[in-house]
């Protein structure tokens, strides 16, 4: 610089106005998101549709099924109640989705499990063989049956009265299920009051009242 002036600083960029950072993606074209269309019988997208596999006409059977769903497994992607459905008679199935099923909500379910010819499939230490149970007398007129996880099934099992009342069953396979996997490295899960009953109950007690006194009521085999 000439005659030892110093040079003017540079001017400040103008600050940006709130907005023009983002001012280029309102223009960005938006994708729709499509569902892929799906099958009206089986409800599995077209392009792995199981009716090819499913029988053609519905079943002829003599039992109704009475199918008691977790609400969880409606959005699961891989749903085996569409696929009994699209087997059976629209007269030999009923679907209930829920959780606690109460004897003044659903008169016509606590019909059903009173009646002395309801079967509902379910591996507890009560259960019989279905094929043995179906050998002794006539066939079922009603089968309930609990649609979920083994943690799902067990909470609307044990936290609904009405499902205590007909005989339990378990299937074959099932059975011969549950044995593979105790054979092969699966642990036997006890409930909470079992291992109370029995002194196995490793864990502190709640200070909690009210949790201490539901753990005292399983104890005394009071239903909660």
């Amino acid at each position: 610089m000439e005659g030892g002036s110093a040079a003017a600083p540079a001017p400040a960029p103008a600050p940006a106005e709130e907005g023009d950072g983002c001012a280029g993606l309102w223009e960005l074209p938006v994708e729709c998101c499509e569902r892929r269309p799906e099958c009206g019988r089986c409800s599995r997208p077209q392009k792995v549709c199981l009716c090819p596999f499913l029988p053609i006409h519905p079943l002829k059977v003599s039992t109704c099924l009475y199918i008691i769903q977790h609400p969880a497994e409606e959005s699961r992607v891989l749903r085996t109640v569409p696929l009994l459905a699209a087997c059976l008679p629209p007269d030999k199935y009923k679907i209930l989705v829920g959780r606690r099923f109460t004897e003044d909500r659903y008169p016509e379910l606590a019909t059903v499990c009173r009646n002395p010819n309801t079967l509902i499939l379910y591996p507890g230490a009560e259960a019989s063989n279905l094929e043995e149970v179906a050998g002794m007398s006539s066939s079922p007129s009603v089968m309930i049956i609990i649609d979920g996880t083994w943690s799902q099934a067990k909470d609307i099992f044990y936290k609904n009265s009405l499902f205590r009342l007909p005989k339990q069953t378990i299937l074959r396979p099932l059975q011969a299920l549950c044995s593979f996997q105790l054979q092969h490295g699966a642990q036997i899960h006890h409930s909470k009051e079992h291992l109370l009953k029995n002194g196995l109950y490793d864990k502190p007690m709640p200070k909690n009242k009210r949790k201490l006194r539901r753990m005292e009521l399983l104890v005394n085999n009071v239903k909660i």
